[in-house]
């Protein structure tokens, strides 16, 4: 006899033929039936939709699929294998060969090196350079009256404590004798004292010791020159770029193209030397500077000296350097300075510092320096201004030390010299000027200076090793080692990101307990079929 299972169908159980079993479970209308062993929901809704877990994609299938060279061979779809490891050994010893040279690449962009780049250009015009020029001698010893000698005695060592004519075993008998008249200072009452009228009245003139001036084979005056205060005192530069003195341009190169001066040292007007001071010197002749235009002359540090007896020939080359800024070098580009400088520069630099260290520690400054601050006066210069800017040249600190400007032009000199004046000559200048022979001896020189070529020399540090060359060089280490590219590392997030995603996904959507599932055996249908009519 053949039993037929009927299953409940408020149960909404249907036969399992698998099994021969009634699998039962909740549904609506309409509704796909469920296993027995599915979940039901929270019990709430018996039509509640059923949630699918995405199985995430295994390591086998990316790289199967991947760009990555090795990976197929490393994690095929088959049981492990020597060549699986063979495989895995070259990937791995590969990839630390790629690691080692990433980190030395990234490590030395991050040295920041740099290269220098030399290059010559051909120029149409060029600027002609401002050339600065100042006496050694910084005050004209006849031009001294009485009450200069009371003020500024002491500080040139030609007066003591008591005003009184310092005895010198080193002074000759002539310069004794004039001194007695002027340090007579019995009945001597003395007026206001300005060391800027001073410095101006008895620094060199240059109506006095510029004998003749020639620019391109045209005579150029002192209206050419603009005075200037340096550690020398007064001084004169020519073409300096005033506001009433256009800069000079050249078209040529050679010595028909350049400036031509005939200097006179007036040794006669020289301090009488029988004591050391800084405002006293031993030398004889010019210090001589070329500058731009915006850079403030630094004569006494920058300078080069022309003496009398000689003509010089100073050829020079323009030339225009271009320095990194930090990390890859330590120059400075923009202009922080406290005074009024045209730009930054080493010189406006170092001139700025000393005036504000001055001005620290002396409450004033010197004649040559820039601001509104008041004047020394000439014991304080001895005592406390002279002794503050020998502190910083001598000393080893790093006050006044100034950064090298990202942008700078500088002259490079090429020098010869000839004796000047010939002996046929020298009668010549002698009935021209109406002094002696062997005044233009020993007090005068020529100085031509000009272009050597119409070119300038440029000089520029460059980067030696940009962004784009730091990726150019992993990209191809990791193309020759791993075969791979930007594209293969984003596959690899990809890959991440799918695993992650699925990981999240299966924490919220953990399975239900089975306790809500309804199952009836074999004996529970029997039990209920046993009461149905037999066929």
């Amino acid at each position: 006899m053949h039993v037929k299972l009927t299953c409940s169908v408020e149960l909404d159980c249907c036969p399992c033929c698998d099994c021969g079993q009634c699998c039962c479970g909740s549904s609506t209308a309409g509704s796909e039936p469920r296993d027995a062993g599915s979940e039901l929901g929270d019990g709430t809704d018996a039509g509640e939709q059923t949630y699918y877990r995405k199985q995430a994609q295994t390591i086998s299938d990316f790289a199967a699929g991947s760009t990555l060279h090795g990976l197929p061979h490393i994690f095929p779809d088959a049981p492990l294998s020597i060549r699986q490891v063979a495989w895995a050994l070259a990937f791995i010893g590969s990839l630390s060969v790629l690691l080692y040279q990433c980190s030395d690449r990234v490590k030395f962009y991050f040295q920041y090196p740099h290269i220098t780049k030399l290059d010559m250009v051909l120029a149409e015009r060029l600027d002609f350079p401002a050339i600065t020029i100042c006496n050694m001698n910084m005050f004209r010893w006849k031009q001294f009256t009485q009450n200069d000698l009371w003020h500024m005695g002491k500080g040139l060592n030609i007066l003591d404590e008591n005003n009184n004519l310092r005895c010198s075993e080193y002074a000759t008998p002539g310069d004794m004798e004039a001194l007695k008249n002027k340090a007579n200072f019995d009945s001597f009452k003395p007026s206001p004292f300005s060391i800027m009228e001073f410095a101006n009245r008895t620094g060199h003139q240059i109506e006095s010791f510029l004998l003749d001036c020639k620019w391109k084979n045209f005579t150029c005056g002192p209206e050419y020159f603009t005075p200037v205060f340096t550690r020398y005192g007064k001084c004169y530069t020519f073409n300096s770029g005033s506001p009433n003195q256009p800069v000079l341009k050249t078209l040529k190169g050679g010595i028909g193209n350049g400036v031509e001066f005939f200097l006179d040292v007036q040794q006669e007007d020289y301090m009488p030397a029988w004591g050391e001071s800084d405002e006293v010197t031993f030398e004889v002749g010019f210090k001589i500077q070329l500058h731009t235009q915006e850079e403030p002359p630094f004569i006494h540090e920058l300078g080069f000296g022309v003496g009398p007896g000689m003509q010089y020939y100073v050829s020079t080359q323009e030339q225009r350097i271009t320095y990194l800024p930090a990390p890859w070098g330590q120059c400075k580009a923009e202009n922080d300075l406290t005074f009024d400088f045209a730009k930054y520069t080493t010189s406006a630099c170092r001139i700025d510092c000393e005036t504000k260290f001055v001005v620290s520690q002396c409450g004033c400054k010197m004649v040559h320096m820039p601001g509104n601050f008041p004047i020394c006066t000439p014991d304080i210069y001895v005592e406390c201004a002279d002794q503050a800017l020998d502190f910083l040249v001598k000393s080893d600190n790093k006050k006044c030390v100034c950064d090298t400007p990202c942008n700078t032009t500088r002259y490079n000199l090429f020098m010869s010299h000839v004796k000047f004046p010939s002996e046929q000559a020298v009668k010549y200048l002698a009935r021209k000027y109406g002094k002696p022979e062997d005044y233009f001896r020993k007090n005068t020189l020529v100085m031509n200076i000009f272009f050597e070529a119409l070119n300038y020399e440029t000089i520029e540090q460059q980067k030696a090793y940009e962004v784009a060359s730091l990726l150019g060089d992993i990209g191809g280490q990791m193309g020759l080692f791993i075969g791979a590219s930007i594209l293969t590392i984003l596959e690899l997030f990809d890959y991440l990101y799918e695993v992650l995603k699925d990981k999240c996904t299966e924490r919220r959507h953990q399975p239900r307990s089975e306790s809500n599932a309804v199952s009836v055996n074999l004996e529970d249908c029997k039990r209920d079929n046993s009461r149905a009519p037999l066929s």
